[in-house]
């Protein structure tokens, strides 16, 4: 079992946690192209089958749809959220449910060969990862140049292209909200694409933080590849919160 300093684990965790607090300012152009995808079926650059088994659930699945974990100092288990941690991981499907599952069947004991001593608020720790990489997938889009920001730009970009994010502030209003979905929607009906899914478990200022901004309600994000790292993260963190609210009284309209 492979043990990580002090130290070292705590700029790895760094490096691959937290957002960036100082993203900076960059406009898009509302005519720029969004990234190429290339269909997995078709992209055969040298991958090697990525599976991995889960611990609670004892199957092998997408680990874009699991959590890792790892052993750090004192013999801690650590969620690896970007799954890029050194020293010998194990995987647990990501929702509340499996990783309590691992917790008290003694997963992480089988999965590690041995004892290791797990937080009291492991589930905490992972939601609190999630929810941190997702925001800075945020803030990378705004950084990129490829993130409509504000009701005008989003309802601009809805017009003149189909958008695959909606990032929506939990405090927002109902009805800006609402014409922004039926314009995206609509937008997706007729070239044929797949209804945007919204974010909305984020408050605007926590959304303003990532993006350079005091606060802010609305964002969206085109087709590409940087909406497909945040659907992977988004659909992660759905199993340990809800991304729409259910305070919001039009949550019944809105996909994920």
């Amino acid at each position: 079992m492979s043990i990580i300093t002090q130290t070292g684990f705590a700029n790895v965790c760094a490096a691959h946690l937290l957002p960036n607090p100082n993203p900076s300012p960059i406009s898009r152009d509302l005519n720029d192209q969004p990234d190429i995808i290339i269909p997995d079926h078709l992209d055969t650059r040298g991958h090697k089958s990525r599976e991995r088994r889960c611990v609670a659930r004892n199957e092998v699945r997408d680990p874009q749809e699991m959590i890792r974990f790892v052993v750090g100092p004192e013999n801690t288990v650590y969620p690896d959220i970007k799954g890029k941690l050194p020293g010998r991981g194990i995987w647990v499907s990501s929702t509340r449910e499996d990783l309590e599952t691992a917790i008290k069947k003694g997963g992480f004991k089988r999965g590690f060969k041995g004892n290791v001593s797990l937080p009291d608020d492991l589930p905490a720790q992972v939601e609190a990862g999630l929810k941190r990489h997702t925001l800075s997938l945020i803030g990378m889009a705004k950084k990129s140049g490829k993130l409509f920001i504000g009701f005008d730009q989003v309802m601009a970009a809805a017009r003149s292209d189909a958008l695959g994010w909606r990032i929506e502030a939990s405090d927002g209003a109902e009805g800006s909200r609402g014409k922004i979905r039926a314009l995206s929607k609509a937008i997706a009906f007729e070239v044929e694409l797949p209804l945007p899914r919204v974010i909305g478990c984020f408050d605007s200022q926590e959304i303003g933080a990532v993006v350079g901004r005091e606060a802010i309600i609305h964002c969206a994000l085109p087709h590409g590849r940087l909406a497909k790292s945040l659907g992977i993260s988004a659909r992660r963190l759905s199993g340990f919160i809800p991304l729409v609210p259910e305070g919001w009284v039009d949550a019944q309209h809105e996909a994920f």
